[in-house]
């Protein structure tokens, strides 16, 4: 009887306990996006996002291959798709970017390049939850070949050139002000951080 009534009373000390920590993150994060992450937060759902990937997934291999045609594929919608938060050149370093919690990891770097193929492809269909990336599968073939382009663009970012990165500008969405400027013959203005923005 004594071990049960010690286990239900490290039970509510552990309950307080979390109740407390949850309280102190709240009032003094207030919760806002404009906060980074702690280092140990952000190796923790790095680690939570590995687990959550099953192995299989992670062992699929990419089934198109890397020819200059589908990089470029893969550049083309990862401008008007993906660059309004991870911009142009994958870093994230863009005013939608910089306003969610956590950053848009940068593509460019090690942890993203050393995911596999299938972790990748799994974190652009499903999207993570708690964070601002969607999950864009839709079940279909067409969309599941769409990912595996972009998966061998976010291979090639590490490379990409500035000829690429002029490219991809004019690829990307354009305000209603900024189509009018074009037909107008116009330069339209340029977004604050060098990155057009959707809507």
């Amino acid at each position: 009887m004594r071990a049960f009534i010690k286990l239900i009373l490290l039970v509510v000390l552990l309950i307080a306990a979390f109740a407390a920590a949850g309280y102190w993150y709240v009032t003094s994060t207030e919760l806002s996006a404009r906060a980074s992450p702690s280092p140990v937060e952000s190796k923790v759902a790095r680690r939570i996002r590995t687990y959550a990937v099953p192995a299989r997934v992670k062992a699929t291999p990419n089934p198109v291959p890397a020819t200059p045609e589908i990089v470029r594929a893969g550049m083309t919608h990862f401008a008007d798709h993906c660059a309004t938060c991870h911009g142009n050149d994958g870093a994230g370093d863009t005013m939608y970017g910089r306003g969610m919690y956590p950053r848009p990891p940068d593509l460019k770097a090690a942890a993203t390049q050393a995911m596999t193929d299938g972790e990748l492809f799994h974190v652009i269909e499903n999207g993570v939850r708690f964070t601002g990336m969607p999950g864009f599968g839709d079940g279909s073939a067409e969309a599941s070949n769409d990912t595996w382009h972009l998966v061998r663009f976010i291979r090639h970012l590490p490379k990409i050139t500035k000829t690429e990165l002029a490219e991809m500008a004019a690829l990307n969405p354009k305000s209603p002000e900024e189509w009018t400027a074009l037909q107008l013959g116009k330069e339209p203005a340029k977004a604050s951080d060098g990155h057009k923005h959707k809507h």
